[in-house]
């Protein structure tokens, strides 16, 4: 099979996700104002809430078994190096480009955090219903179907949990753990409290006179800290104890637990306990209706997702603060370096024997290293109230471009497995 069969394989469904997007971002617009701020707010609840978990557990009890999952274990660790690659590279990108304070968790999430569910439940089934796809037609679809669930809830797990700790702890590190009230801001210190009047407060706190920018008043409050404290020498244990404390109170296991991880949970639970499996799954099982009426309200979840996405790009166009050193430099990472290292990480798996001979599986592990940001750093962004313009313009260019480079990175690597 040719490259240029290759590349119309895989831009085919790459070109449903833009279409869908295109139309969410089309009735986004003041003129239509269909998936306004409010609507999207409330289909964003919707999807958070209802339809995420149950595509998740719906796709995980169906498809994952525990004969499924022992063959697929290389995926948790390979899922768990584009986070930590990612965050490597995301990390060297901020020194580069000396990325304001509180734009670091931002780029470091979109770095680490990768698309890893609903783009691959689009992708991986529109190619297998090609006629020309390289996996055959016999078991594509079923096994690319499992491929998708369990890398979606893989990555559920990922996002909620690591890098919403990371992206909580920019946002508390640029606000200085700073309180909003109605009326007053109060900026806690060790011993004192400082409170300064403010007339409402929805986006990041703009810099005083005497402090120009946040990163040099998060200095200033550390060194009078520092001052206060005088020199004292503490312990390397009492470091570490501490470290552990303070990272531990920045992890919030209501996000850890989100209804997605839930979700993953009960498809686990069902899935891999062969009894409940059979109550449950399966045309002729008694309780089979639990499961069809989860997998139908789930399946609203990719195109109200894709249509979101659209809509909130809109809020990219108007522009940003945001450096484009910075864009082009998460675009190097996400689109050329990850890539790149996922071949590497893959081909050397395949080669000491970790990955089985099966293409299909080899193509979504190289692919899971191919994907623009997770769409739930945005989430999270308006959730900390903090970084949204520059991140809806991140999200504009990276999905903008992974057009192309995911088409041209599918076409390799399915040339490559094939």
């Amino acid at each position: 099979m040719g490259f240029l069969s290759l590349f119309v394989v895989a831009l085919v469904p790459i070109l449903k996700v833009l279409l869908v997007t295109g139309v969410g971002l089309l009735i986004a617009l003041e003129r239509i104002d269909l998936l306004g701020a409010n609507a999207r707010r409330n289909l964003n609840a919707i999807v958070f809430y209802v339809f995420n978990p149950a595509l998740v557990s719906s796709n995980l009890a169906k498809t994952i078994t525990f004969s499924s999952l022992v063959t697929m274990w290389f995926m948790l660790v390979n899922i768990l190096l584009t986070f930590v690659i990612g965050s490597a590279l995301g990390w060297v990108l901020i020194k580069i480009t000396r990325t304001p304070q509180h734009l670091q968790g931002l780029v470091l999430g979109c770095c680490s955090a990768g698309n890893l569910g609903n783009l691959l439940l689009i992708i991986i089934p529109a190619i297998c219903e090609e006629e020309d796809n390289p996996f055959g037609d016999s078991d594509c679809s079923t096994n690319g179907e499992a491929y998708a669930s369990l890398s979606l809830a893989i990555g559920a797990i990922g996002i909620w949990s690591y890098v919403y700790a990371i992206m909580r702890i920019s946002a508390n590190k640029c606000k200085k753990e700073i309180n909003l009230d109605d009326s007053t801001i109060s900026i806690r210190t060790s011993g004192e409290t400082l409170e300064i009047l403010s007339e409402g407060c929805t986006e990041a706190l703009l810099p005083s006179k005497d402090c120009p920018s946040s990163r040099e008043c998060s200095d200033e409050v550390e060194l009078t800290h520092a001052g206060s404290e005088g020199k004292q020498k503490v312990p390397f244990l009492e470091k570490i104890k501490q470290q552990v404390e303070i990272l531990m109170e920045k992890i919030d296991l209501k996000m850890v637990f989100s209804p997605s991880t839930i979700g993953v949970i009960v498809g686990f639970f069902i899935g891999l306990i062969s009894p409940i499996r059979k109550l449950i799954i399966g045309d002729s099982a008694p309780l089979h209706v639990i499961e069809s009426s989860a997998y139908f309200v789930g399946e609203a979840a990719i195109p109200s997702t894709t249509l979101i996405m659209g809509a909130n790009l809109l809020k990219g166009l108007k522009g940003s603060d945001v450096s484009i050193v910075v864009i082009l430099g998460i675009m190097a990472v996400r689109y050329i370096a990850l890539p790149l290292l996922g071949v590497v990480v893959v081909k050397a798996a395949h080669h000491f024997g970790l990955v089985g001979s099966n293409s299909l599986f080899q193509f979504v592990l190289m692919l899971q290293y191919a994907l623009p940001p997770a769409m739930s750093t945005g989430t999270m962004s308006q959730l900390f109230e903090f970084g949204q313009s520059e991140c809806s313009v991140i999200m504009l260019w990276t999905y903008a471009v992974a057009a192309f480079s995911l088409t041209l990175w599918s076409s390799f690597f399915m040339w490559l497995v094939s």
